[in-house]
């Protein structure tokens, strides 16, 4: 892992311009990629967990219930690759090692909450969906 800030160029923070990207050596990557690696469970936790404020890997540990340490180093390593964390390590004995949302992952936390807030408006339509279908299926057999 990088002992230092992770650097995302200002013009990759914020792609609107796809050809500008590849001019300068960048290939976009297919939104499916992406959206299978913010999609996962811990990923989504920890996207959550850090655009609210820094956090430390032990901390991390504690708050995500059932991840691993080397499952939580992996998607760390991951989310700081794709440029939706910082990590800071501090110069300390032993090492503090911070995390926190970039700028794109706070973006994502915002439509994170959206959704969120559209799943929670919905959800009774959904569970009298689910009943109505139950219902229906049953009577089929």
């Amino acid at each position: 892992m990088s002992q230092s800030h992770t650097h995302v160029p200002e013009q990759l923070r914020t792609i609107d311009d796809a050809e500008m990207a590849i001019e300068q050596g960048f290939c976009p990557i297919p939104p499916r990629e992406i959206l299978d690696k913010i999609s996962g469970k811990w990923a989504i936790q920890i996207i959550v967990i850090t655009a609210r404020r820094p956090v430390r890997f032990t901390e991390l540990e504690r708050t995500i219930e059932g991840v691993s340490r080397r499952m939580l180093t992996l998607t760390l390593r991951n989310l700081e690759r794709d440029g939706l964390l910082e990590r800071t390590v501090y110069p300390t004995v032993p090492p503090k090692v911070e995390y926190q949302a970039t700028p794109m992952a706070l973006e994502l936390y915002e439509a994170m909450l959206t959704l969120t807030n559209w799943s929670r408006k919905h959800s009774a339509c959904v569970a009298r969906s689910r009943q109505a279908y139950d219902a229906r299926q049953e009577a089929a057999v």
